[in-house]
């Protein structure tokens, strides 16, 4: 199991003519091996930059991202994407069957792609719930659920020690947005997976998350068990974020 640190991370950026702005504000947080962290939080509070930071998109202005003890900065970038696996908030489906999909991330790297029937593929796809007669489909003719699902087995397949989830359920309905949370769920456990989750979905973060933090204005201000961030939350903007519609909190 691979712990992922976080320590006094910190990221700016340029100003409109004037001095640059602090996105993040000297963030630390562990999201321990195994586990499922999600960070919730207002937009513009960080999480979209906090993301690009972990999978090396963006590189700190100051303070360490550690994963497996090492610093991220040191993985040769092709290193970094075989250990980090990350699922965006809009499922992309390249041209091609969903196999091809799933084949991609061999192709990339310039390895011997798995046939439907070999394990790799197998348990991605028995992981992600998906029945193995999607393989031949079109993957850009799939249904928005089956899509997202695709998009976890592409990311999975490789064998990541570390998962990066963005709004993995936002543009779900209820019931497939549940059994989406119920296999990450089962993910993080079967494989003893690292699983850090971006959302503004207070219902699925309670449902699913090992550890809670709340993001605001690049900063953390609490952090702990789901249960008790959501009943009891002890900062004033944690509170606030609670009482705002759902609608205003992405």
């Amino acid at each position: 199991m691979t712990t992922l640190r976080l320590e006094a991370v910190r990221k700016s950026r340029p100003g409109n003519g004037g001095p640059p702005v602090e996105i993040l504000r000297g963030v630390s947080l562990t999201a321990q091996g195994g586990a499922l962290t999600v960070i919730i939080g207002p937009s513009g509070g960080g999480k979209s930059t906090l993301m690009r930071l972990l999978n090396r998109l963006e590189d700190p202005d100051g303070g360490e991202i550690l994963l497996g003890g090492r610093n991220i900065l040191e993985f040769d970038p092709l290193e970094l994407r075989r250990r980090v696996g990350m699922a965006p908030q809009k499922p992309f489906m390249f041209p091609g069957s969903v196999l091809a999909n799933l084949q991609l991330p061999f192709r990339l790297r310039g390895e011997a792609t798995p046939g439907g029937a070999e394990p790799a593929i197998v348990h991605a796809l028995e992981l992600c719930r998906l029945p193995a007669d999607l393989l031949p489909r079109d993957a850009r003719t799939l249904s928005l659920g089956q899509q997202q699902r695709v998009s976890l087995a592409r990311a999975l397949v490789a064998g990541p020690e570390l998962l990066l989830l963005d709004e993995p359920t936002s543009a779900l309905d209820r019931p497939p947005g549940d059994r989406l949370a119920d296999t990450l769920h089962d993910i993080s456990r079967s494989r003893q997976l690292t699983i850090v989750m971006m959302t503004h979905d207070l219902r699925l973060a309670e449902r699913v998350a090992d550890h809670l933090a709340y993001l605001e204005d690049g900063r953390i201000l609490e952090e702990g068990v789901a249960a008790d961030l959501l009943n009891r939350p002890r900062s004033a903007g944690l509170r606030r974020f609670l009482d705002q519609p759902m609608e205003t909190q992405g």
